[in-house]
């Protein structure tokens, strides 16, 4: 029979020669993968903030930040997040000819509805809408841009009204740049300007 004091120096034995955890908790950060060389560059840059939206069509959703306030007797403020609403979801797409299975928003969802397709909502070349579809949907938007079917369909276009033959994707990127980075840097300065500042004497 073990004494008392035999039993604490075996425990305290196990204690100190107990092995280490060989893992980590911490989730790593998501990496961005980088384009491929013949696509061109994104003229904005990679959600860095939320990762994962750079895999999907978010449409510019991200992680909210505010106040949870409490109804209760203390009347207290509590720091929260609000995460989007994500799911995976089948589109059709005309151009490359298949079903694709594709992370997205709600809100995206939403948009992509009111333009009618998957293909409308790629190939709108409004700054806000190139910003709006991110490394993936700029990736997905260049591949329905070199299919056949949509440069026949552009061509007949601008032959009906008139206009002249349209840029290479690369070039149309090149004359553009300037005012994508303009709107980008005007886009920044606006979002800097209505950023919330909170006191931290109240936390």
């Amino acid at each position: 029979m073990l004494r008392p004091s035999s039993l604490s120096a075996a425990f305290r034995s196990l204690s100190l020669t107990a092995s280490k955890r060989a893992f980590s908790t911490t989730q790593p950060a998501q990496k961005i993968k980088p384009l491929p060389d013949h696509i061109p560059p994104y003229p904005y840059e990679p959600n860095y903030m939320y990762r994962q939206s750079n895999t999907g069509l978010y449409g510019g959703a991200t992680i909210q930040h505010g106040n949870k306030i409490s109804q209760g007797r203390n009347e207290g403020k509590t720091r929260r997040s609000w995460k989007p609403n994500v799911r995976r979801k089948k589109f059709y797409s005309e151009a490359l000819d298949e079903y694709l299975h594709i992370k997205v928003t709600r809100k995206a969802i939403r948009t992509i509805q009111k333009d009618g397709s998957l293909d409308n909502y790629l190939l709108k070349d409004h700054p806000a809408r190139v910003r709006e579809l991110g490394l993936f949907g700029w990736k997905l938007r260049y591949q329905v841009m070199q299919t056949e079917g949509v440069q026949k369909k552009l061509q007949r276009q601008r032959a009906r009204l008139g206009m002249p033959e349209r840029l290479p994707f690369k070039e149309w990127v090149q004359q553009n740049q300037a005012q994508l980075r303009r709107d980008a840097e005007q886009h920044t300065n606006i979002r800097e300007e209505t950023k919330p500042t909170y006191n931290t004497k109240n936390y």
